[in-house]
């Protein structure tokens, strides 16, 4: 059984936080969140201002505006973890059976706490799994979902094609990620939060270096045009990018199995 270490977690190298030019970036990534687990449900509300209350169900809307009719019988939420955006799915739609999958055991733990006494508890499961090799059959979902996960991932393009696998023909991939502001005056000043004053909160709490690493892995997310472009390649033929807030974060939507068609 994980359990988190005593103190806060480096990478293989020694450095503060998980280094993506390592092989052991997926190793230090689950070893980070593992650390941070107890806290990360509660800090993310504080250091987004309590913006990220609205963006989950921004981008729901966002989904249901761009997909065609179809069922919504069977979701998965990749990196899931404590649960969030799986419990707002389940909520969003009463019919569907949702599957919550982290790689992680402590924020697994946290998620089943956190759903065992909410009305939708018995359609949301749970399972260990890495979005880089996902352990279900070809077509298994009509819905897959994840949020503030795709900067954490090893092999962006190896993850998006796995996503697609998974879903059915026509089916529909939601990710919901941090991203750079639509105008630059305003990145400056998004910057200099999210630069400074979040790692800064994150040391308040004892975890300097996991909050360090984030506006790091902010710079390894491909711009906008180049997420669709990775999205395309992994066979979604459809795809739409929506910023919220100022494009602090974006809705990245792709359907799998139409023409090569954008749509925006």
């Amino acid at each position: 059984m994980e359990t988190a270490p005593a103190v806060p977690p480096t990478a293989a190298d020694g450095s503060p936080y998980p280094n993506r030019a390592l092989p052991t970036f997926e190793r230090d990534v689950r070893r980070m969140f593992t650390h941070i687990a107890e806290r990360y449900e509660w800090f993310d509300h504080l250091a987004s201002l309590g913006n990220d209350y609205l963006w989950r169900p921004r981008a729901l809307w966002d989904l249901d505006r761009f997909r065609a009719a179809g069922p919504m019988a069977r979701v998965l939420d990749v990196g899931c973890g404590t649960g969030e955006l799986a419990r707002q799915v389940a909520r969003h739609y009463p019919g569907a059976q949702v599957l919550a999958a982290d790689f992680t055991g402590a924020m697994l733990r946290r998620a089943d706490e956190a759903t065992r006494s909410r009305p939708e508890a018995g359609r949301v499961g749970f399972a260990r799994a890495t979005a880089l090799r996902l352990p279900f059959a070809d077509g298994s979902f009509d819905l897959v979902t994840n949020a503030f996960v795709a900067r954490n991932l090893a092999d962006l393009p190896t993850a998006l094609r796995e996503m697609r696998r998974v879903l059915r023909p026509n089916g529909v991939l939601l990710t919901l990620e941090i991203t750079e502001p639509l105008s630059p005056t305003f990145g400056r000043l998004f910057h200099a939060y999210f630069d400074r004053v979040v790692p800064w909160l994150g040391s308040v709490v004892g975890a300097a270096g996991p909050y360090r690493y984030l506006p790091e892995s902010l710079r390894s997310l491909p711009p906008r045009a180049a997420f669709r472009t990775h999205l395309e390649q992994a066979g979604f033929g459809r795809t739409e990018a929506r910023p919220q807030s100022l494009g602090i974060v974006t809705t990245f939507l792709g359907e799998a199995g139409r023409p090569a068609t954008q749509s925006r």
